[in-house]
């Protein structure tokens, strides 16, 4: 059995961190499209599936948050945060490829 206290407070903080991440997520795409970077197709790609990722963890958690039933919100819940870790990494590998000037 899983505690309420511990699936409430988990999925609030999903919802925010990832809406906060998609908001730069979406700064990194636009400043890629002005600058007109020739290099900005793979940036682009990086971008768009993090935006992905963290729109569907943002409904997930907010499902969750809001379903009255215990086993479907945390289901919800953990599909939300495996979504969210996929995009950290997918932010965390295209930060890296333009850090080192792979792309």
């Amino acid at each position: 059995m899983s505690e309420p206290t511990n699936r409430t407070s988990k999925s609030p903080h999903i919802l925010n961190t990832s809406a906060n991440l998609l908001g730069f997520c979406f700064v990194v795409l636009t400043s890629s499209k002005i600058t007109k970077m020739n290099e900005a197709s793979y940036i682009d790609e990086g971008a768009t599936l993090a935006i992905v990722s963290f729109m569907s963890s943002c409904l997930l958690s907010f499902l969750s948050i809001r379903n009255k039933s215990q086993q479907r919100s945390t289901r919800l819940e953990k599909l939300a945060d495996v979504l969210f870790l996929c995009g950290l990494i997918i932010l965390f590998l295209t930060t890296i490829l333009i850090a080192f000037n792979v792309i």
